[in-house]
């Protein structure tokens, strides 16, 4: 059977991730993903199963169907999954596709999508440095000065915190960073027009297309 794409039995794999993110369940995860290993590739079990069961938990929490205790459950039982397919990553840090610092917004303590986009984005070669949550505007200015980092993304997960994307991008205007360092935006409540609006490089939807995004600038 080859690895990747849509066929039956791949979908019945995805479906196995995804359900078992969405349990909440470190166990359960680590199972499913030992299942799918050797039948999908590494960077494919985390973008279509536990990244697509990820999603499915924000879902069912702005729904109320879930807590934040079953979200943070989740995210945790997902990274275990993907810290089990670390090795089969592919070792690329040193391939030149560029260095990308990646953080969500002061006030915003949403870590789930802008985490998975760092382990895609390190995944397909790039040397990504996460600066977490919550981050202040300054704190994307030093380590971008700090990495030299060609790329910055700016996740922010609420209506209330999508400014911050805006003043990170005056920031780096003001300490003359602006030229040399593309920037992307993202989370739910970003859009193509509002990336435009505020001077972005880019807008991506989801960790692949923040992958393609990427490409497409840097390389």
């Amino acid at each position: 059977m080859w690895k990747g794409g849509y066929n039956t039995a791949n979908e019945d794999l995805y479906k196995e991730l995804s359900d078992a993110v969405v349990s909440c369940k470190k166990d359960i995860v680590l199972a499913a993903v030992e299942n799918a290993r050797g039948k999908l590739d590494a960077p494919d079990i985390i973008e279509n199963g536990l990244s697509a069961g990820m999603n499915e938990v924000g879902i069912m929490f702005e729904r109320g169907k879930l807590f934040l205790p079953h979200v943070m459950m989740a995210a945790g039982a997902m990274q275990a999954g993907v810290d089990l397919l670390k090795d089969e990553m592919p070792d690329t840090a040193t391939s030149g596709k560029g260095t990308i610092v990646n953080g969500t917004v002061e006030g915003d303590v949403h870590d789930i999508g802008k985490s998975i986009v760092s382990t895609m984005l390190q995944s397909s070669g790039f040397v990504v440095h996460d600066i977490g949550r919550d981050v202040p505007i300054m704190d994307f200015i030093n380590k971008v000065k700090e990495t030299n980092a060609d790329m910055v993304g700016v996740s922010a997960l609420m209506t209330t915190t999508l400014g911050g994307q805006k003043d990170v991008i005056a920031a780096l205007e003001e300490e003359g960073l602006r030229d040399k360092v593309k920037v992307m935006v993202g989370g739910a409540p970003a859009t193509d027009s509002w990336a435009r609006k505020i001077g972005a490089d880019c807008y991506a939807e989801n960790a692949s297309e923040a992958v393609n995004k990427a490409k497409e600038l840097l390389l």
